[in-house]
Formats: C-alpha cells, sequence, structure tokens
C-alpha cells in the first residue's frame, strides 16, 4: 500500500529503487552502508537513506540506580471507578463523555459504513461488544493520556567513548566523565514504562487515551523520529478484543479512510481519543484459554518501531481469581501478596476484594535496548534528515527508520533504566518478562561473579563487540528457572530451566527461588547473583554465532532478609487429569482445532519473504509475495460456532529464509504450535509450545503449523512480524473474521 505525504522521494530515486531492488547494500567511501543503487551519492543527493550505528557513551557506575517496579494504576475516578466525571471531550470540555454507552467508542463519531456493517455486523466507532452482552459488570475506567516528556536511563555519569572503545571528547567540548542528557520520550502519561494496570478476569476494563503530543510546554527537543503527525494507536498486546478496541491499521483503514486519512494519519491525531474496551474475557468463555501478562504498544502504521522506541509501552498482568489470583494463600499458591486499595489510595486488609491492588513479589521485566547519539553519526530515513550530523542530540536517544537489518542498541535497559540493581527479600518470586526491544532476542541466565561486571572497552573489544557495555569474565550458573507461563498464560507444566530465549513481544514467567542455590546450598544476605544476557546479536538479522564469553549483566539481584513466604513450588503442584489423557499442575491444555490433522493438508500458507514494491519504496518485506494492503485481507474466517466440537483452522507460517528470523505475531486469539519443520510439538529448542502463544519464533526457514480458533468477535486483524523494522517495511497482513455461517 502506497504512503502519502510519508516520504519525500525523486523520480531518479523511484526509478533506481525499481531497478536495483531495496535491500542490497554497498558500502560507501565514509564506510556507511547503503542500498546498491544509491551509493554513487557517496551518502547525500539521492540516497534513501543511510544505516550507521552510533556508539553509546560509556556509563561509568552501572548497577547504582534501584530496579523501578511499575505500580498499580488508580482509576479515573477512585471514588467511583466504574463512572468517572473526570474523562472528557478535549475538543469541548464541556460535553461529558459516558464510557458506558457503547456509542461513543471515540471522538470520531459514529460512522455508518455500509460495506463495514454488511460485512461485520457492526458500526464503525461504537463498541461492537459491551460488557452487558457477556453478562459481565461496568468497566473500571482509567485514563491516559499520550505526552511528550523526558526520560533519563542512568544517574551514573558517563564517558564519551569512540567504536574503539577510546575516550573522545564529543561536540561541544564533552570530554571526561559528565551528566547524560535526557532523551525526550512519547510517553502513556508521559512516562517509560507506561503506566501498569492490574487487570482480573471477570472485570472489564475500559481504557481512555488521549492524545497529547502537539503540547510540549517545556519545548523539549524533540529529535527526529516517531509518527510525523504526532499520532497513537495503541494496541493490547495480545489481548482477546474486539476490532475497534484492538488498535492495528487493518480497522484503522476503515475507520479514517471515509476521513481520507491512510497510513500513519489512519489513527488518532492530537487533540483526539479513544475508550478501548479490555473486557477480561477469556475466548470461548473457557477458563483453559485464561492468559496472564498483556502489554500496550503503539501501533501506527509504518511507525510503530519509532513510537515504541520513542516509550510508547505500557504493562498489564492480568489475574485469574480462581487459579491465580495474585495472593500466594489462594489458588495454585504461585508467589505474590495481594495489597488492595480503598478509594482514598489508602492500603486494605489483604482480603479485601478492591479493583485496585499491587501484588508485591510479583515483578514485571521490560527489557529494551536503545543507543545513543554521538553527534558525528549522520541522520538519514526515508523519513527525515539529509544525511547530517545532530552535536545538539549527544547522549539522547537514536532511532533510524531502517528497511532492512532492525534495530539493535549497545545500551541494555530494564523497566527503563540502564543496569540497575533489585534488592530481592530471601524467598520466592514471580518474574514476568517482556521483549520490548525493536529487534533483540536474549537469553537469560542467573549467575555468579567474583570479579563483578568489567567495561567492554576495557577488555579489548570494540565496535560491535562493545553492545552491553559490561561484561562478566568468570560467570558461573547459580540458579535455575521454573518456568510457569509464556504469553499465552500458565503452562500445563511448570518447566525447569538453565537458560531461555526472549524474542520481541514476547512474555515469559518464572518463580525463582532466592533462599538456594542450584547445588542445594543457601544463600545468605548479601550474596550477589546477576541476571545475564548470553545472546550475542550484532545486528538485528539474528543471533551471532555462540560465544561463551558473551556475558552481558543486565540486572545486579542483591539478596536481602528472609521474609513470609505462603507460596509452594510450582514443581510439587498435584497433577490432575486432561482433555487429552495428559496431566497436568497448572492450568488444563486448551483444545485444539477439530480434525487438526485433516486440516494441516489443505492449511492456508503464510510465507515470510524479502521483497521490494514499485507501488511503495519503504517496502523491504513481503508476505506470500505481498505487501501489506489493508482492504486486501489474506484470511477470512468465519467466527467459530458456540459448539467447542466445531470451528478453528490451522494455518501454515513459514520462514522464506535467507538467514533471517522473525518473531511473527497473530492478533486476536492465541494459537497451538503442532509442529515445526515436521516434528511435532514441543521441541527441545522451543519447550514452552506446551501451551498457546501469540507470537511464533521462527528461526531461519523454518517452517510450522498452527492451531487457531476465532471465537467472540468479528471484524478486521493483522498479523505481522514484531521486528518491528520489518513489521513498518511491510511484512504484515490483514485478515478478518466473518460472521458465523447461517448454514
Amino acid at each position: 500500500m502506497a504512503r502519502p505525504n510519508s516520504i519525500q522521494l525523486t523520480r531518479r530515486d523511484m526509478l533506481k529503487l525499481s531497478s536495483a531492488g531495496a535491500g542490497v547494500f554497498a558500502l560507501t567511501a565514509s564506510g556507511f552502508a547503503v542500498p546498491r543503487g544509491f551509493a554513487g551519492g557517496g551518502g547525500g543527493g539521492g540516497s534513501l537513506y543511510l544505516e550507521a550505528f552510533p556508539t553509546s557513551p560509556l556509563i561509568l557506575n552501572p548497577f547504582t540506580d534501584e530496579l523501578v517496579i511499575p505500580q498499580a494504576m488508580r482509576p479515573a475516578d477512585e471514588l467511583n471507578p466504574q463512572k468517572p466525571t473526570n474523562i472528557y471531550d478535549p475538543r469541548d470540555p464541556k460535553k461529558q463523555i459516558h464510557p458506558e454507552d457503547r456509542t461513543t467508542q471515540d471522538c470520531l463519531g459514529n460512522v455508518h459504513n455500509g460495506k463495514y456493517q454488511q460485512r461485520y455486523g457492526s458500526v464503525l466507532g461504537q463498541h461492537s461488544v459491551w460488557c452487558d452482552d457477556l453478562n459481565m459488570p461496568d468497566p473500571i475506567i482509567y485514563k491516559i493520556d499520550v505526552e511528550v516528556a523526558q526520560h533519563a536511563f542512568t544517574s551514573s555519569k558517563v564517558q564519551p567513548i569512540n567504536s574503539a572503545g577510546q575516550k573522545i571528547v564529543a561536540p561541544g567540548n564533552r570530554g571526561g566523565a559528565q551528566n547524560l542528557p535526557k532523551s525526550t520520550i512519547y510517553g502513556f502519561n508521559g512516562t517509560f514504562p507506561g503506566p501498569r494496570i492490574n487487570a482480573r478476569y471477570g472485570q472489564p476494563s475500559l481504557v481512555h487515551f488521549c492524545n497529547h503530543l502537539d503540547e510540549n510546554p517545556h519545548n523539549y527537543d524533540r529529535q527526529d523520529f516517531g509518527a510525523p503527525n504526532y499520532s497513537f494507536l495503541t494496541h493490547l498486546h495480545n489481548g482477546h478484543t474486539a476490532p475497534e478496541s484492538d488498535g492495528q491499521p487493518h480497522y484503522g483503514a476503515y475507520r479514517f479512510g471515509d476521513l481520507g486519512r491512510f497510513t500513519h494519519e489512519a489513527a488518532f491525531e492530537p487533540g483526539e481519543w479513544i475508550n478501548q474496551m479490555y473486557l477480561g474475557y477469556p475466548a470461548g468463555g473457557d477458563s483453559r484459554e485464561k492468559q496472564s501478562f498483556f502489554w500496550f504498544h503503539d501501533h501506527v502504521h509504518g511507525h510503530t518501531g519509532a513510537n515504541v522506541y520513542k516509550g510508547m509501552v505500557g504493562l498489564m498482568p492480568i489475574y485469574d481469581p480462581d487459579l491465580d489470583p495474585g495472593d500466594e494463600r489462594e489458588g495454585l499458591r504461585l508467589p505474590g501478596v495481594r495489597i488492595p486499595y480503598g478509594t482514598d489510595g489508602k492500603e486494605l486488609p489483604r482480603e479485601t476484594r478492591s479493583p485496585v491492588f499491587d501484588v508485591k513479589y510479583d515483578v514485571p521485566l521490560a527489557f529494551y535496548d536503545c543507543r545513543l547519539d554521538d553527534g558525528v553519526t549522520p541522520h538519514k530515513d526515508a523519513h527525515s534528515g539529509s544525511g547530517e550530523t545532530r552535536p545538539e542530540w549527544w547522549g539522547m536517544t537514536y532511532f533510524r527508520h531502517f528497511p532492512n537489518h532492525g534495530f539493535v542498541g549497545d545500551i541494555f535497559t530494564v523497566n527503563g533504566t540502564a543496569y540497575p540493581t533489585m534488592h530481592v527479600d530471601r524467598r520466592r518470586y514471580r518474574l514476568r518478562f517482556l521483549d520490548a526491544s525493536i529487534s533483540r532476542i536474549y537469553e537469560f541466565k542467573l549467575m555468579t561473579s567474583r570479579k563483578g561486571p568489567q567495561a567492554a572497552n576495557t577488555l579489548g573489544y570494540k565496535g560491535d563487540e562493545l553492545q552491553g557495555q559490561y561484561r562478566l569474565t568468570d560467570a558461573q550458573q547459580c540458579m535455575k528457572w521454573v518456568q510457569i507461563a509464556n504469553e499465552g498464560g500458565l503452562l500445563p507444566n511448570p518447566l525447569v530451566r538453565d537458560s531461555f530465549e526472549l524474542w520481541p513481544a514476547k512474555r515469559k514467567e518464572f518463580v525463582v527461588d532466592f533462599t538456594r542455590y542450584q547445588d542445594g546450598s543457601p544463600t545468605k544476605k548479601g550474596d550477589v547473583i546477576y541476571l545475564v544476557n548470553t545472546m550475542k546479536m550484532t545486528t538485528g538479522r539474528m543471533w551471532d554465532s555462540a560465544d561463551p564469553k558473551y556475558q552481558i549483566p543486565m540486572i545486579k539481584i542483591i539478596i536481602g532478609d528472609v521474609a513470609p513466604d505462603d507460596s509452594v513450588d510450582p514443581m510439587t503442584l498435584p497433577k490432575q487429569k486432561g482433555i487429552d489423557s495428559s496431566g497436568f499442575q497448572l492450568r488444563e491444555t486448551q483444545p485444539l482445532v477439530p480434525g487438526w490433522q485433516n486440516l494441516m493438508k489443505n492449511a492456508p500458507t503464510f510465507e515470510l519473504q524479502r521483497g521490494s514494491s514499485n507501488d511503495d519504496p519503504e517496502t523491504e518485506w513481503l508476505i506470500n509475495g505481498l505487501q501489506f494492503d489493508p482492504l486486501k485481507p489474506l484470511a477470512s474466517p468465519h467466527q467459530d460456532p458456540a459448539d467447542p466440537k466445531q470451528g478453528g483452522q490451522v494455518w501454515r507460517v513459514k520462514n522464506g529464509g535467507g538467514g533471517w528470523v522473525h518473531p511473527m505475531h497473530l492478533h486476536m486469539e492465541e494459537h497451538m504450535v503442532l509442529q515445526r519443520n515436521g516434528k511435532m510439538s514441543p521441541t527441545t529448542r522451543h519447550p514452552d509450545d506446551t501451551a498457546k502463544e501469540d507470537v511464533i519464533a521462527l528461526d531461519p526457514s523454518e517452517d510450522t503449523y498452527i492451531s487457531r480458533r476465532f471465537r467472540t468477535f468479528t471484524g478486521p486483524y493483522v498479523a505481522h512480524c514484531h521486528n518491528l523494522a520489518h513489521e513498518d517495511h511491510n511484512m504484515m497482513f490483514g485478515w478478518e473474521i466473518l460472521p458465523p455461517k447461517t448454514s
């Protein structure tokens, strides 16, 4: 799909793209990679973009900032959380919005698009499914403003260095140890990561998102990335959500198309708002389909990566009142102490069923890698810059709209802080992992080190080997992980693991016992453990060859005092009998699509490929040879009938090869991986394929079959690679759920 007003290209540029093809690279005299056929211009003139990466200044005192653990957000009106009085239309403050009214889904008004109504049976701009339809209570209302703000990744002083790891004097006579400037973000409520909403099944949440990105009262330097029209489109990843609240460009094409707004303009611009309904309703009303950890992020077409990197990330753990209520004295007794709050914000007795609560010892960890500008690396992509350097942005976040590999940073952060310290009590914890990076894949271990972190440049590393900034030279694994959940929710059975991979957008949850080491010896107060990344990934293409010396400390964990612990070891939970005769300790396995073996024979195939398009010069990626077109869905299943023994499909999702990996994300319902390269799941590489997922981790040339269902909603959705550089350059397809068949 062409992108009007999104890029500036000459006819000569277009001809070069058509003849040479995008994504074929040559090296210029300046040392920067540019598309072959564009290299003759040196680094300016007709080239569409430059792929060059700065070396961030060295953080001199890592592990001095405390890990930030986001607290639960309060409702818009704590005195009356289900009928707030302080949500208003920014275009007319006197006009009250009634969030419980399904006709006020957003600020644009109802659009009776005949084609949409006839196809999906609902009206654009209205909630297609309301709480009453599912016999659920009124929603709790939250208010989130998308705002311009600033963020500090560290309080440590930094030292400018070059790609050889040598100390330098940066532009502006910045030499020696100095403070790092804050970076400008576009954040949910002006923070990074944004708010944490603690949700629970059976209680809907309605989130009022309002765009204030045109407001910049402190005149912060916006830098040069993010959607050019300051738009947002929030996606709850991967909520079981109606399309009008799903936040994605397929529905956006319908919603904004009648207004003449397409691509990045098919999103909510400054002064506009939307009420997103997150029902807390499991697919099909089946408790086996309950999940446990969502996150929400931007999804503006063509600028998802830039907006996410700019800060549009929020967290949403979701609790199951039966098995996983957030209190270790109930249900499965997973680690967590529920702390409920009253309307006055004060803590209530633990047994109180308040809709607002925190959970102690239950810690979400959002991982994000970034680069900071060195002031001498050129700025140029299809949207902004002309190859100039920006010395005034030294030390601030650097991002380019790169269409090929993807973006990998050299500073690693957790919950918005680079190399934090986490103080833990001597007891069990639940750790929820989210990869919020643009392209980077991690592999995590728990390790000890006598020597502690050492700066990579002092060890002789240079160039891409400086990524992560610090190394452990004598690290040894000291603890194992007990995995209890992935992005599809609780696994059927816990898994003991030495390490695990975390791909973009994936979530995995673990119980860690900080009272003893893996050899059985006890921990003691003051002991230090490191969360370590062992996955070297110097480009966004895929991981490098295994390097046993690549041990990057991410979090310094310091053991504290013994604390009460009413949780149980998940490995000791009793086994129950499941639907397929296999036992389960956590949550029963979700049923596969009926007749899945026969459905595999003619399963629709979606192949992820490199490629270009004359219609859109930014296209670098295709699916089934096609660039993303929101109005040409590639799959049109009907909504599953009420009978669980009917409905659903098997899809084949294939990595077209070329030495790339792809985290392929499918919206709306999760899938179960049936096969990988002809082998039944789970495989040794993916042992948690025992439960449903919303992202398929596709190794190079990997061929998968998945089981999918389509329940509760009708309407348009998308599927795409969650290496966001790939998604933003058209590795995405639209699909739809049609109303149930009438015969």
